[in-house]
């Protein structure tokens, strides 16, 4: 079978429907942006009052719908482009994806140990005592803070002590909440890193791919379900005034990147080939560094914590807890549903 029947070549996306994938622009724009910036928006405002029980729900089913991304819509993907028989036979004597895929979620991993290693000693020599059990970098990004944790360790009992502590206290206090969102930012940082690589990915893929129609509709719901996921995490974020652009801005940026990516596809569908030798590595490469990313924030930061390390969580009752699994089933279902058409 020679190069051409592979469709290996540099170019030559699909020229069909071209009106549609304009509009699709604008239509993905819409999805992404409603799933994402409804719950920020909902949860930061006044007049929107949404219950907390849509706010749970929406926070649970996204932590599903993220996980299904990683392995369905990522690595699944991954190992399809970096075994394409388009690909030198060198590419086919080792499962590059999940290497690659390792070394991501290691690589996040040591990131995060590091950072929180350092951090824990800078609030040590301020004097706070900082609650390690479920605080990682990404870990408040997750979940929402768990509570500040910030003591004055050397008691002293004298009058000049108990005039002075209050305000040493405070100042712990401020320390550690300014801590709190840093590791927050950090830990939405990383979440999106994966997720903006991925919706990238999808929309140049979208602006060139052949079976269009199908692929649309997969990718509006697609889109939109992985910003809900987003944007739950985002609304239940604890930041100072500061830094309340953090959680909007993150959100537009989600919301924006798939447009980007079909616009840039339409540009150049003339010479780009989602199914070229360069195409399939580089995408096969995106793929996999996004799908370790994934896994780890997954399966650690909002699996582990959410449910083993989360001190509400641990109290809470046993209908709640079946509550708050089957609404992460549900959005981890759904999404690995739309992989059997995208």
């Amino acid at each position: 079978m020679s190069s051409s029947d592979l469709n290996c070549g540099n170019g030559g996306g699909a020229d069909s429907h071209t009106s549609l994938r304009i509009a699709s622009v604008f239509v993905v724009l819409i999805g992404s942006s409603f799933g994402a910036l409804f719950p920020v928006l909902a949860k930061k405002t006044r007049w929107m009052k949404v219950p907390d029980v849509v706010f749970n729900f929406a926070k649970y089913f996204g932590s599903g719908v993220i996980i299904a991304t990683s392995f369905i819509h990522l690595l699944s993907p991954a190992l399809d482009e970096l075994g394409s028989p388009c690909l030198s036979p060198a590419w086919q004597q080792y499962p590059y994806a999940l290497a690659l895929a390792m070394l991501s979620l290691f690589s996040i991993f040591i990131i995060e140990l590091v950072a929180f290693r350092w951090g824990t000693a800078k609030l040590a020599a301020l004097g706070i005592e900082h609650d390690a059990h479920g605080h990682g970098v990404g870990s408040h990004a997750a979940h929402g803070p768990e509570g500040v944790s910030a003591q004055v360790t050397s008691v002293d009992n004298n009058s000049a002590h108990e005039k002075y502590a209050p305000d040493i206290e405070a100042s712990h206090q401020h320390a550690d909440y300014d801590s709190s969102a840093l590791a927050q930012i950090i830990g939405i940082f990383i979440l999106e890193f994966g997720v903006l690589l991925h919706s990238l990915l999808i929309g140049l893929t979208l602006a060139v791919d052949p079976d269009f129609k199908v692929l649309f509709v997969v990718v509006v719901f697609h889109q939109t379900f992985e910003g809900l996921g987003i944007g739950s995490r985002l609304a239940f974020m604890s930041v100072p005034p500061r830094y309340n652009f953090v959680p909007v801005g993150a959100a537009i940026l989600y919301a924006i990147m798939t447009p980007i990516g079909i616009s840039v596809g339409l540009g150049v569908r003339n010479t780009y080939n989602p199914d070229s030798t360069t195409a399939s590595i580089v995408s096969g490469v995106l793929d996999s560094l996004s799908a370790g990313i994934l896994l780890y924030t997954g399966m650690v930061e909002l699996l582990a914590h959410e449910f083993i390390f989360n001190k509400d969580m641990n109290s809470a009752s046993n209908g709640k807890v079946t509550y708050a699994v089957c609404c992460m089933l549900l959005g981890t279902a759904i999404m690995a549903l739309l992989g059997r058409w995208a």
